[in-house]
């Protein structure tokens, strides 16, 4: 018979302690998102301050002065490790004065989040825009009901995706309009008087008939209108293709009026609806950058992506006064959590720091020479030689960016695989690709290369790359294949 007893076992397991996780976290956080992270940071914790040169100057009247700029990581943690014993007799006054709570930094960055507010409530939908034009007409209002639903159906970019024939149903279903009131050519006659609402085309059913719509509402004060028109709805395929030679002859008129009439095509919007958008641009803000000084090339941390923060004195130090009680438990509190924060940030950026330098050594040959000298690399040969884990590796590279003069690049482009050379070598994906895209750049427009020709010519460089990896490589760079790209004389 069992009975129930006691045993004691000892055994190691890996645990993730608070600070470890909050690390972690912040570790693959995108600029964007650490700015969030630590404005919330900074509105929730009272002991964390930002360390602006005007704050610094105010908090700190007697403070001892460096000309010389500290590194960027190392002034993200540099009050980090507060005294033990902190002054007590310290009064608000001694570091506020009431007209400099607020620095001007503060006040502009006030104003221009007001700016972008108020911007963005100006924004209307498309759908608003047209029917703000509707309540202006004079139509019928058995024709608004049709327009107002007409609109309703349309999408971002100002197509209409549904057939009319399905929409004329659904009026006579959902707005029980009596089928011996409408018919299918009223909401066409309707659908007409919708598609010439700003912006010009919303409500065309496909690229041609968008395109359409705007020439039709410059024939008579713009030339080449006629031939242009002509080309739209017969060629567009070979706008697409740039096959000039085989639109004049196939319209029968000169090269140049045909090249005139293309240049009108291309100033026209294939997506009306984008006029009106209420998305806000999204603009990368690069973790880093590079630049190359005195023969080497440096990296530098951007310290707009990486605000600087501090502890507050003014609140420690309140601290050691109130000694006891559920206030000073508070204080202690959001004391050790902004330690901690602090810490992870410089964490962060140290790490930051460390990887991206590291890919720029390796790398050097692309920022020297661009694209084709880009050498291979996977994320396991930064982590030995940083002795870190892959998988920090991986979020460190994920969504953070850098600038150089030939661009910004997220640091998982500089990684990609290998094809060996004949002598040996290798060389990587990113190079080939490089090297496909110049050798279709130069290409004969009458006798464009085909993928096989392009393997062969890699193969004399002694690249050996298969015709099927050659299609992958083109159609990941956009690129048509030889027969669309062709021009017929």
């Amino acid at each position: 018979m069992l009975k129930p007893s006691l045993q004691v076992k000892i055994g190691q397991q890996l645990t993730m302690t608070p600070q470890l996780q909050q690390a972690i976290r912040l570790l693959q956080l995108s600029s964007l998102e650490l700015k969030a992270e630590i404005q919330e940071a900074f509105e929730t914790n009272p002991m964390l301050e930002t360390e602006d040169e005007t704050s610094l100057e105010t908090l700190s009247p007697n403070s001892k002065e460096n000309d010389e700029p500290a590194s960027d990581v190392a002034e993200v943690g540099q009050n980090e490790n507060l005294p033990d014993e902190l002054p007590t007799d310290s009064q608000w006054d001694d570091y506020y004065e009431p007209s400099q709570v607020i620095s001007s930094s503060q006040k502009t960055d006030d104003y221009s989040d007001y700016l972008e507010n108020q911007s963005s409530e100006d924004q209307n939908s498309l759908q608003e825009h047209l029917l703000w034009q509707l309540e202006l007409s004079t139509l019928s209002d058995l024709d608004r009901i049709i327009a107002s639903t007409l609109i309703d159906y349309l999408d971002e970019s100002g197509y209409l995706q549904e057939p009319v024939e399905s929409i004329y149903e659904n009026l006579i279903k959902e707005r029980e309009i009596d089928s011996d009131q409408l018919e299918l050519d009223e909401v066409e006659a309707v659908l007409k008087f919708v598609q010439r609402l700003d912006p010009v085309g919303s409500g065309a059913r496909n690229l041609q008939e968008c395109l359409d719509i705007q020439l039709q509402q410059m024939i008579d004060v713009t030339p080449f209108v006629p031939e242009a028109r002509m080309i739209v709805e017969h060629h567009l395929d070979l706008v697409a293709t740039k096959n000039h030679l085989q639109i004049a002859k196939h319209t029968k008129l000169d090269i140049e009026d045909v090249e005139e009439a293309i240049k009108l095509i291309q100033s026209l919007n294939p997506r009306p609806g984008d006029l009106v958008s209420t998305q806000k641009a999204e603009y990368i803000i690069p973790d880093v950058y590079v630049a190359k000084h005195e023969g080497i090339w440096r990296v530098r941390l951007n310290s707009d992506s990486a605000p600087k923060l501090r502890i507050n004195d003014v609140y420690s130090s309140l601290i050691k006064e109130s000694s006891s009680g559920a206030d000073a438990d508070y204080l202690r509190n959001q004391l050790q959590e902004a330690r901690w924060f602090i810490k992870s940030l410089q964490s962060r950026n140290e790490t930051l720091m460390r990887v991206a330098t590291s890919i720029v050594q390796h790398q050097r040959a692309f920022f020297e020479y661009g694209e084709e000298a880009m050498r291979p690399l996977v994320l396991r040969e930064i982590a030995e030689e940083l002795e870190m884990h892959e998988s920090t590796i991986s979020r460190v590279t994920t969504n953070k960016y850098l600038e150089s003069a030939r661009g910004v690049f997220e640091f998982k482009y500089f990684f990609s695989s290998h094809v060996n050379t004949n002598d040996g070598g290798i060389c990587s994906a990113t190079a080939i690709r490089a090297m496909i895209k110049k050798l279709i750049k130069e290409e004969s427009q009458v006798k464009p290369l085909s993928d096989n020709k392009i393997a062969l010519l890699l193969e004399q460089k002694g690249i050996t790359v298969a015709r099927r990896t050659i299609a992958k490589y083109r159609e990941s760079l956009g690129i048509p294949p030889s027969n669309e790209r062709k021009q017929i004389t």
